[in-house]
């Protein structure tokens, strides 16, 4: 049976596992699907059945760390209680990313060893017009992220943003500086045509997102697998019914305005 997503099958081509490894500050790759697929196709109604109306919550305004700009989207933590309100392909989807080729996948792209414990978070992010990512490194306990972009030509131009950008600090910035008008942008995330982008957590590995420009209707779309570490704090947050990212756990989501969908 045809899956009604086309994301990258949990490979690396060569070349961007070599570039992973080879960028000094913001290690990152961007990942495609195999040449002779059609790239995106399925993925618009993959999207809108995502969730229940109103599974999403409105963050907006909401104060961060370190004096960072709010990052304002409409946001849905996945949690297991979530399963009767996704939809039946992303229930499939996300067996699959708790598979064991995926977890594979993320230890040969990582560098993980067999040792190594870790323990994934996901969410989605739809964030609407005026909408930003301040730079920011990403807390200590994450390994890693891997961004799927949800968005396809057919609702987003490319010219309106939401590419996630690579920024480098020359070694210079703590990893929760205040003052980060010095970090220069290296790269940028490549959003339609089926990618992903996948980025390793280090002291230095700056990435934001620029100011949405687009039309009143359309959201940039993103699902984000993090790879966390299992240290002291990710297991005293499950001792408090918490994912590593301090949401709780099996907690149905409270209904937010439908628009967020």
């Amino acid at each position: 049976m045809r899956k009604a997503y086309e994301f990258p099958r949990y490979r690396t081509p060569g070349s961007d596992r070599r570039r992973l490894g080879s960028v000094s500050r913001a290690k990152a790759v961007s990942v495609r699907e195999p040449a002779g697929r059609n790239p995106g196709r399925g993925v618009p109604a993959f999207v809108r059945r995502i969730a229940k109306p109103g599974a999403f919550q409105a963050q907006f305004g909401v104060a961060r760390s370190y004096g960072q700009k709010s990052h304002d989207r409409y946001a849905l933590q996945y949690q297991p209680g979530l399963d009767s309100e996704l939809s039946p392909s992303w229930r499939e989807f996300i067996q699959e990313l708790h598979a064991q080729p995926y977890r594979d996948f993320l230890c040969r792209t990582y560098g993980l060893g067999a040792r190594e414990r870790f323990v994934l978070s996901m969410h989605w992010h739809f964030a609407p017009n005026g909408a930003s990512v301040s730079p920011h490194t990403d807390a200590r306990h994450k390994i890693g992220s891997h961004i799927f972009y949800l968005n396809t030509p057919e609702d987003w131009d490319a010219s309106w943003g939401g590419q996630t950008l690579v920024l480098d600090d020359g070694g210079r910035l703590s990893a929760h500086a205040r003052h980060v008008e010095s970090l220069k942008k290296v790269a940028a995330s490549e959003i339609l045509g089926n990618r992903s982008f996948m980025f390793k957590r280090t002291e230095h590995s700056w990435h934001s997102v620029d100011p949405i420009v687009c039309p009143p209707a359309h959201m940039r779309k993103v699902f984000i697998v993090v790879v966390n570490r299992v240290n002291l704090q990710v297991l005293w947050r499950r001792l408090r019914g918490k994912d590593p990212d301090g949401y709780p756990l099996y907690v149905r989501p409270a209904a937010v305005p439908a628009a967020a969908g």
